[in-house]
């Protein structure tokens, strides 16, 4: 059974990243693993890790309804999360990694975000790049 690795955050892009996660996971009979991850330090706090996870119980009841055999991997190490999640993907064997993007400016589309780039240009696998409606 092959993996799909999804990064999810409790944003319009990751919920787009999740939906079609989940279908690819579906349509390639593969395991998902979702992957939430934060840099931790004062911003995380015990309100933001309480906030963080309610809502990975929700990405849980979302996936418990949708057939797939999934894992939720929701990391605080201090590590860049375009770090975690081609991390998880390189030791799952993932066979694609889905990420969501947001909507940019004019002058944001010049530069895609840090992580987003990140993953795409070292993961080992190819990259599915969901924009968020």
């Amino acid at each position: 059974m092959g993996t799909v690795v999804v990064g999810y955050v409790p944003k319009p892009e990751g919920e787009a990243a999740l939906n079609h996660a989940v279908a690819e996971a579906k349509l390639r009979g593969a395991k998902l693993v979702v992957v939430n991850s934060h840099r931790g330090g004062s911003e995380f706090d015990a309100d933001a890790s309480t906030q963080a996870e309610r809502d990975m119980n929700a990405v849980r009841r979302i996936l418990d309804g949708s057939g797939v055999e999934y894992d939720v991997r929701q990391l605080v190490r201090g590590f860049e999360p375009a770090e975690d999640l081609i991390s998880i993907a390189e030791a799952n064997a993932a066979e694609l990694i889905v990420i969501g993007l947001r909507r940019r400016s004019p002058v944001g589309k010049l530069i895609l975000g840090s992580n987003a780039q990140r993953v795409l240009l070292d993961a080992h696998c190819p990259v599915l790049a969901v924009k968020a409606d």
